[in-house]
């Protein structure tokens, strides 16, 4: 999937805030970034905070960041789905696919870029992390260093693109340097994806989005 031919498939309620299936996109699709990382140095964390979100989406089946064991097989012997839907309604685990699909294009585009994020951005947002406890603090700081980013970040990208990728790296990157501020990370890109870059996602989702 091309993501420039994802997007742009307007909804015409993308102006309302995020719903319960919006939230869950997002997860889907911060998360899938993150799994994307198979050498990832939170691998830990990224397993909890996965059994976290299963458990609060009513999901079924378990999922490991770079490999499958045993005990994470479904009964007919395939590996667990990506965070396939218990009680799903029909099509939505092509949805799930297409959001797979696009975090793991988001993430390999990220391995290539990420060395337009300077050392020092990095630091400076891991100690704003870690002195800043309101989810919604770390929002800005995350919002913050996006912004400063893009002046360094190649012109030639859409910027919504750039953003939403940005974003999902940042918070990598942040788990990579410091792996208990995972979830924090993860929360602050969900949260700054759903209130900046909603209509994006919800045209990146594609026809499967009510």
């Amino acid at each position: 999937m091309d993501l420039h031919s994802a997007a742009y498939a307007v909804d015409p309620k993308v102006s309302s805030g995020p719903g319960p299936r919006d939230e869950h996109i997002t997860n889907l699709l911060v998360l899938g970034f993150l799994q994307s990382c198979c050498s990832c140095s939170f691998h830990e964390e990224l397993q909890v905070l996965g059994r976290e979100l299963l458990s609060e989406a009513e999901l079924a089946d378990s999922y490991d960041c770079c490999s499958y064991d045993d005990d994470e097989l479904q009964t007919d012997g395939n590996h667990a789905s990506f965070l396939q839907m218990g009680r799903a309604e029909a099509g939505s685990e092509s949805q799930e696919e297409v959001i797979r699909n696009i975090a793991r294009r988001l993430a390999q585009i990220g391995d290539r870029m990420d060395h337009h994020i300077q050392p020092e951005l990095l630091n400076n947002l891991v100690v704003e992390f870690v002195n800043d406890h309101s989810e919604e603090d770390r929002r800005r700081r995350l919002a913050s260093a996006v912004e400063q980013a893009m002046e360094t970040w190649p012109a030639d990208m859409e910027r919504e693109k750039a953003t939403l990728m940005l974003t999902m790296l940042l918070a990598k990157k942040l788990a990579e340097h410091t792996p208990s501020l995972l979830r924090a990370a993860f929360r602050a890109a969900v949260t700054l994806i759903n209130q900046d870059l909603l209509a994006y996602v919800r045209n990146l989702a594609g026809n499967g989005m009510e």
